[in-house]
């Protein structure tokens, strides 16, 4: 297995370093850095006051938080946020108000977790044609129910 760094610093000195739930978990949980009230239908970014420096040909991934989601009905808005591992800027999350009643996050809460996936660096070569396969060009439902 390859352990890679994943470095964090404190941008404010109440933000929480992202801690995982157990010893497997694939996720580091994400805590806001700061109050806020979410009105049903609403999108508020929430702070969790941390940078990161994420490892090359990675990103962080930031899923919803099962719990939250399933009581409170809170889950980033933009569904995946992606933090790219060049950005050095403060990790916010979208958080949406899925649900009929106002919800509150006080600093300290977990609000989302970060899942470090790898991808592929590609060069983008523009073509006149593409091969074909035998899917072809059949698009959203194309594979069956």
């Amino acid at each position: 297995m390859i352990i890679s760094e994943l470095k964090v610093k404190k941008l404010v000195s109440e933000a929480i370093i992202p801690t995982r739930g157990s010893k497997e978990a694939a996720g580091w949980d994400l805590y806001a850095a700061e109050d806020a009230t979410i009105n049903p239908g609403e999108t508020v970014k929430i702070s969790t006051g941390i940078a990161t420096a994420l490892p090359e040909n990675t990103f962080g991934a930031i899923f919803a938080r099962s719990g939250l989601a399933t009581k409170q009905g809170l889950a980033p808005a933009n569904k995946v946020g992606v933090v790219d591992s060049d950005y050095r800027g403060a990790v916010i999350v979208a958080l949406h108000n899925h649900g009929k009643e106002e919800q509150t996050v006080k600093a300290g809460d977990r609000i989302a977790q970060l899942v470090i996936l790898p991808y592929v660096p590609a060069v983008l070569t523009e073509v006149e044609e593409l091969d074909d396969t035998e899917r072809g060009d059949g698009g959203f439902g194309h594979t069956g129910v």
